[in-house]
């Protein structure tokens, strides 16, 4: 391309480069003045041979929710012993995986463990791939940097949990992590603020409002209730009622305002039960939203009606 100074047929020197096609095309004409194709993707094709196989032109993509990051050999499973016959083949396939277990380091064989963790957590959380792999990113880290040190490997992995789900807005709460993987509550906040530190992650506040599609579920609200809800944590942001407050609290106590106004009635029960808070906390929020917001007479018209 940098050979070509102009357009043979119209004179042009303005030029456009497709990638895909491996096409330089004359952007005044549209003539292709060199064409050469060039794959700059990964290599998924199969290739059949003589014995009737394939095989894989490229291999899976690295992955850091697995220890060797996808990129490793691992020698055969427990289950494939029934396909051995022979006891010498036997005795070898064993003694093969028993060599490979004890030339592995001490950092694979933490990884091996906790992420078989990571992936039981994230599964009872329905988290999605991309929180599972930021969460092993930040766990690798931190056992690289030797930060898991004098911790519970529960706690670490619980920990970078909360905080891929954080950076990916992905809303679960200290007591939904501490359900799913046996460590309380407290020790997964202190385990999680102290790798976001040392690992530098960046981790911005929680927006209330990622809670109302999940709590307007589960308390069966309708669509113009989340959105009045939504409605009111924006004008609760304005008046500075949302800083400082947790972030659960404040949604749960927006949807209850909000069904009320639509004559969906909930108790404070229901919706505490549901947003993991007390009925103190949202009988506190109400309130406030109430004064500040001035919301006394929208409910009482829902009363009339």
């Amino acid at each position: 391309m940098e050979e070509i100074k102009k357009c043979p047929e119209c004179g042009s020197a303005k030029f456009y480069y497709n990638k895909d096609k491996g096409e330089v095309t004359c952007r005044g004409c549209g003539l292709v003045l060199e064409a050469q194709m060039v794959d700059f993707g990964q290599e998924w094709r199969n290739f059949e041979d003589d014995s009737g196989g394939s095989s894989r032109g490229g291999g899976a993509p690295m992955t850091y929710t697995k220890h060797d990051q996808g990129l490793g050999t691992e020698l055969g499973k427990l289950g494939d012993i029934y396909g051995i016959s022979d006891k010498r083949d036997r005795d070898k396939f064993f003694r093969l995986r028993k060599w490979q277990h004890r030339i592995s380091t001490a950092i694979e064989r933490n990884l091996k463990l906790a992420l078989s963790e990571l992936k039981r957590v994230g599964s009872f959380l329905k988290l999605p791939k991309s929180v599972e792999e930021e969460a092993a990113r930040i766990y690798t880290l931190a056992v690289q940097r030797g930060l898991v040190r004098g911790r519970s490997m529960e706690s670490v992995v619980a920990g970078a949990l909360y905080a891929a789900c954080r950076r990916h807005d992905v809303p679960r709460t200290l007591d939904e992590l501490s359900e799913a993987s046996g460590i309380e509550r407290k020790e997964i906040g202190r385990t999680y603020r102290f790798i976001t530190r040392e690992l530098q992650v960046k981790i911005l506040p929680s927006d209330p409002s990622d809670y109302i599609p999940r709590f307007a579920s589960a308390l069966e609200l309708s669509p113009k209730t989340q959105s009045r809800a939504v409605e009111i944590l924006e004008q609760a942001h304005k008046v500075g009622l949302t800083s400082g407050r947790g972030p659960t609290g404040i949604a749960a106590a927006a949807l209850y305002v909000s069904a009320l106004i639509h004559g969906e009635k909930r108790t404070q029960r229901e919706v505490a039960d549901v947003a993991r808070v007390t009925e103190v906390t949202i009988r506190n929020r109400y309130k406030e939203l109430l004064d500040e917001l001035k919301l006394d007479k929208e409910i009482e018209k829902s009363k009339k009606k």
